[in-house]
């Protein structure tokens, strides 16, 4: 056994499990909880995106982002029962990592301008913002007046919100999965080594 996962890795992992699972099942019910929540859903990534950079060797971007063409065949590998076996993530795994950190930030900033409705005027004028949610709000900005038209862009955000949410849900739904099938496949308990940071050692046929 050799050890992968460093202590900081870990305790984001799981801190950001729990985070995230308070927010969800506090969304609408204790207000207080889930906006704690949902800063610690921030904080948490932030960290990770600098650890990524200045972090122990299997928690930096750079040893496990790969490119697209790599992320596919390793899926291809995957459906044919053959895909190797990585010592840190794989990339399939890396990919569901940006996916997962994508959302996160979108659910945590659609929230932080749902707690104070000022803020939702920092955002730029037009339907860039978020074009399939908030465009048909302006589209009807000559029947509505100002206050009508920002109630209607708090809506739309707080709908975006709510979307990025049960998508986070469903990519975490699909992570589990992904760690359940690599568990079996490569004889290997994932969740175990994400609470005591280590996994067997590589073997000749394995990436390190």
């Amino acid at each position: 056994m050799i050890r992968v996962w460093d202590p900081l890795v870990r305790v984001f992992h799981w801190g950001l499990v729990a985070a995230f699972a308070m927010a969800y099942l506090t969304a609408e019910e204790l207000d207080s909880v889930h906006e704690i929540a949902g800063y610690a859903v921030a904080g948490l990534v932030a960290f990770r995106l600098v650890w990524g950079l200045v972090g122990s060797r299997y928690a930096r971007f750079a040893q496990f982002l790969k490119g697209p063409g790599a992320t596919l065949a390793y899926l291809g590998d995957m459906t044919r029962g053959r895909e190797r076996r990585y010592l840190g993530h794989n990339p399939a795994g890396a990919a569901m990592i940006v996916a997962l950190m994508v959302t996160l930030s979108g659910t945590a900033f659609t929230g932080w301008l749902l707690e104070d409705e000022t803020r939702l005027a920092m955002l730029p004028a037009g339907p860039a913002i978020v074009p399939a949610i908030v465009a048909p709000a302006w589209a009807d900005d000559d029947r509505y007046g100002r206050r009508d038209y920002r109630e209607r862009g708090d809506d739309a955000v707080e709908e975006l919100h709510e979307v990025l949410a049960n998508l986070t849900l469903l990519l975490v739904a699909l992570h589990v999965g992904g760690v359940a099938l690599a568990s079996v496949r490569h004889r290997e308990n994932l969740v175990r080594a994400m609470i005591t940071g280590q996994k067997r050692a590589p073997g000749p046929d394995d990436i390190a």
